[in-house]
């Protein structure tokens, strides 16, 4: 089976852990320690390691860089409504993430960007099931 891990930087783990529990991820306690935490976004299939920067750094020899200054990964997640997508933001906001960017409708597809604490962007979004499967534009052929 495939699986998909994205490593983030982190500057403090336990705040990093709340965050990401409060958008409704679990922890994996197997793969977590001081220095990272396995969140799980679906299970057997996506997960992001949140890790403390120093830690981060043992895996690379190139400069990590700061997500809150520059932004170079933006991880798209699709929930199942609209609805879905908007109390996930509402809990981020309240956990200590920011939504900087306004919320896109494009009618067969919404998202909204939400900022976790340490400026890593991720973007929740629900798009329509008909254009999802056929495009958008058997989506916009339905709404005429």
């Amino acid at each position: 089976m495939t699986a998909m891990f994205v490593n983030l930087p982190v500057t403090d783990l336990e705040r990093a852990k709340a965050f990401y529990t409060a958008i409704g991820f679990s922890i994996n306690p197997l793969f977590t320690d001081h220095n990272a935490a396995c969140v799980v976004v679906e299970e057997d299939h996506s997960y992001f390691m949140i890790l403390v920067r120093d830690f981060f750094q043992t895996f690379t020899d190139r400069p990590i860089g700061d997500p809150s200054a520059t932004v170079s990964v933006a991880t798209a997640i699709f929930l199942d409504t609209r609805e879905a997508v908007d109390v996930t933001l509402a809990a981020g906001l309240a956990a200590g993430g920011s939504e900087m960017h306004p919320l896109t409708d494009y009618g067969f597809m919404y998202q909204r960007q939400l900022t976790d604490p340490d400026g890593n962007v991720l973007e929740f979004g629900f798009m329509d099931p008909v254009a999802a499967a056929q495009g958008p534009a058997a989506f916009m052929s339905q709404q005429a």
